[in-house]
């Protein structure tokens, strides 16, 4: 591990002879120069403050990120997986809370739960009997749907849901904590996290000060360096390691070069960069068996990332990331994930069925496209993917899906599916709304009597019926065809994923009437988190963003093998196929996404398919 200290300049300077001071010192002290000498101590000794209010012992480590984060204006962690991020930060903002009366700490992430995750660490510290006397400086406790607010003196900090990022407009933040930073949508943090960045509190009572202390100085009572620096405000970034051609590391190097000096700074800011890799951790943090196991479960790039906090350049399977990123439909346009549909619209529903109910199982995966009939193609809105759960659980989601959103056609895996379609049509749920899905028979596996099939399947195809679903065996010809499709899709942009919902749009999902009290969509749940339905809901919408990123993940792992024979397969590498357990790496929405990718391009063959074409039995010859 190096230090690299830049050409910035020191922002706090007079922390380092705090302690020379405090030495000095002979005899009685008054008590209010005692208590400023003690807080002097505190902010200096940043180690020792944290021991004696919560008794947590931190690593040297967390003692300079603590440290950093209370001096920059601007902290990057770049931090290996297991680093103790959410903690660390904790510890910060509880303290900066402390040692900084009347601050306003937001603290946001990818969705309100991981945002929740920080504040639960500060509910966890002050649990703890060595915390009595940070426990003693808390006033007030709230959670509301959307906010979680604790009140330490006249400080106050809060988890917010990320959201469309107009809630956080409403707030005067003098800190904002931004976890899992990779996934903040470039346009939220230049359109609402800055703009904070450069709001000032109390611009009359800096003018007057300035205006006093120039007087001063021209008089000869004060010189230049003794002015008083404002604090500015804060933005604490933690995140892993992206990819390069994502908007985090386009940051991350602006910052070293502003740091280093090779551009121009723009102000008086100073940044901190705080790079950490597993092996930088101490040994009580990590078990060799975890660093193990995830070399031995993750792809190189995946581990590089995650563990060694390494920005990589792309993903190294037969999907790229970089390419599956240009299909990502940009925030703030349409469409984006969606809880329920809109009217009028078409949508395409894909599942890939697994009768396991072992957290260690297949996860049962499910994926809903809105469908553009003119330009015949299909953007990824709703993905469902979960294992551990009953069959009684995937029946009421599915019916959910079909209730809610306008489904014109179907598509599963055959193995598996014909059981889960004829236990649903039977299922009390769905006899009770009248709902019956049909099976489309027609053979769509031989090239050349493509045609003939396509056909049959409209003919088959009844709408009003719900005559809709094909249900696909995944021959050798065909896996392989359906993943060149798919990637033929990602080159020439005929499938997409549906955008973050932001503005009007996330309003509008948060406020769509669906059976969210009985949905069951996490894996883990933690029961002791009792929600509304109102912030059940805005997890929800969050999730959506969650899973659709789970499928391109998933996507960047396949491998394609060949074997002596010519046969192709697409699969996980071998060492995250031997996986078990709860974690394990799964490609079940990946399975979804190829078959759903099939079904919109043999949907929109056989719509556009003439009534004649197919019938003929005589071909036409042209004879000169």
């Amino acid at each position: 591990m190096t230090w690299i200290d830049g050409k910035q300049q020191k922002r706090d300077k007079h922390s380092s002879l705090v302690n020379q001071e405090i030495l000095a010192k002979k005899g009685f002290i008054e008590e209010r120069e005692a208590k400023i000498l003690l807080y002097k101590f505190l902010r200096a000794n940043t180690t020792f403050a944290v021991d004696m209010l919560s008794g947590v012992k931190l690593f040297p480590f967390q003692h300079m990120a603590v440290k950093a984060m209370l001096e920059s204006d601007y902290f990057m962690g770049v931090w290996s997986r297991g680093m103790s991020k959410s903690f660390t930060t904790a510890i910060f903002a509880f303290l900066d809370a402390i040692l900084n009366q009347g601050v306003e700490i937001g603290i946001i992430s990818k969705s309100f739960r991981q945002a929740k995750m920080i504040f639960k660490k500060i509910e966890d510290i002050l649990a703890k009997p060595e915390a009595a006397m940070l426990a003693q400086c808390v006033t007030r406790k709230a959670k509301n749907n959307d906010q979680w607010t604790l009140e330490i003196g006249t400080s106050r900090i809060h988890a917010l849901p990320l959201g469309d990022g107009e809630k956080l407009r409403g707030f005067r933040f003098h800190r904002i904590i931004i976890d899992e930073f990779l996934l903040m949508p470039e346009r939220i943090y230049n359109e609402v996290i800055v703009p904070f960045l450069s709001v000032v509190e109390n611009p009359t009572e800096r003018e007057d000060l300035y205006n006093l202390e120039t007087k001063m100085i021209e008089e000869g009572r004060m010189t230049e360096e003794d002015r008083h620096v404002w604090p500015n405000n804060k933005l604490i970034m933690l995140s892993s390691a992206s990819y390069k051609f994502e908007y985090m590391y386009k940051l991350y190097d602006k910052f070293e070069n502003l740091i280093q000096g090779n551009i121009p700074e723009d102000g008086n800011a100073h940044r901190t960069i705080m790079h950490f890799s597993y092996d930088c951790a101490p040994k009580q943090l990590y078990d060799q068996n975890l660093i193990n196991q995830a070399k031995a479960s993750m792809s190189q790039s995946q581990f590089d990332r995650e563990f060694g906090a390494i920005f990589t350049d792309d993903s190294s399977g037969y999907f790229k990331i970089s390419k599956m990123a240009k299909c990502t439909v940009p925030d703030g346009q349409s469409p984006c994930v969606e809880v329920a549909g809109e009217p009028g619209d078409k949508y395409l529903l894909a599942f890939d069925p697994s009768w396991a109910e072992s957290e260690s199982s297949d996860n049962f995966a499910i994926h809903v496209f809105k469908l553009n009939d003119e330009a015949r193609t299909g953007t990824l809105v709703h993905s469902y993917a979960l294992s551990g759960s009953r069959m009684k659980d995937h029946i009421f989601y599915m019916h959910y899906l079909l209730t809610h959103f306008n489904i014109v056609a179907m598509v599963g895996d055959y193995n598996g599916g014909v059981q889960f379609m004829s236990a649903c049509n039977e299922s009390n749920l769905f006899k009770q709304s009248n709902l019956k899905i049909g099976m489309i028979s027609a053979d769509l596996d031989k090239l050349e009597n493509y045609q003939e099939g396509l056909r049959k399947a409209k003919l088959e195809y009844n709408l009003n019926e719900k005559k809709i679903c094909i249900l696909r065996k995944p021959t050798s010809q065909w896996i392989r065809g359906a993943n060149e499709l798919l990637q033929s899709n990602f080159d020439h942009g005929r499938i997409f994923f549906g955008a973050r919902a932001v503005n009007d749009d996330y309003q509008k999902q948060r406020n769509k009437k669906i059976p969210i009290k009985d949905l069951r969509f996490l894996r883990l749940v933690d029961e002791q988190d009792k929600q509304s339905n109102a912030a059940k809901m805005i997890d929800f919408v969050e999730h959506q963003v969650d899973m659709i990123e789970k499928t391109k993940a998933e996507c960047a792992l396949i491998q394609i093998k060949t074997t002596a024979q010519g046969t192709q397969s697409f699969d996980l590498p071998d060492n995250l196929k031997r996986q078990t357990g709860p974690e394990k790496a799964r490609k079940d929405s990946y399975s979804a996404l190829v078959l759903g990718n099939w079904m919109i391009k043999t949907y929109y063959d056989w719509q556009n398919l003439s009534e004649t074409q197919g019938a003929a039995t005589f071909t036409p010859l042209f004879i000169a």
